[in-house]
């Protein structure tokens, strides 16, 4: 993965799940020896009482989202969280890969609109129109999220740009 793009990778987590993504970039950094956020007002995603607090609540959210009436990630409330987490987790993405903070926030946003209404529109498909039981692909879509969001996290860790 190219560092333009993991902002938008990261806005894309946060689109499928608001909290996963802040929780896996900070429980990233809050462990890694270099310090790319020293000088910038992300610099709390570092703290590790942060990671914990972020882990924490990612993990309520992970089981919220299996209650049969939990709101649609596509409301207003839940759109605007998830907008806010993708810009927030791709300025922090950018600024520690040596990007524009506010570039990285827009390709951020950007990833976490993509990333509602995409995931929003296949979960609704798979079991809707394919049958498939929702906790099935809601675990998938976890797996998916937590497995994207550690890659463009690791990517930052180590200062590594592209994938292995």
């Amino acid at each position: 993965m190219t560092a333009s793009f993991s902002p938008f990778l990261i806005g894309v987590v946060a689109g499928m799940r608001a909290l996963s993504a802040p929780a896996l970039l900070s429980r990233h950094l809050s462990q890694s020896p270099a310090n790319p956020l020293a000088n910038s007002r992300l610099h709390f995603l570092t703290n590790p009482n942060a990671a914990k607090t972020l882990t924490v609540l990612a993990g309520t959210e992970l089981l919220g989202d299996k209650a049969p009436n939990g709101p649609d990630r596509t409301s207003p409330p839940q759109l605007m969280v998830r907008l806010a987490s993708g810009a927030v987790c791709g300025a922090a993405v950018g600024e520690a890969q040596g990007q524009s903070g506010r570039f990285g926030a827009v390709l951020g946003a950007a990833g976490a609109l993509v990333g509602t209404f995409a995931f929003f529109h296949l979960r609704r498909y798979l079991t809707h129109e394919r049958g498939l039981p929702d906790t099935a692909v809601a675990l998938l879509e976890d797996a998916l999220t937590l497995g994207a969001g550690w890659q463009v996290a690791n990517t930052i860790a180590t200062g590594n740009t592209s994938a292995s």
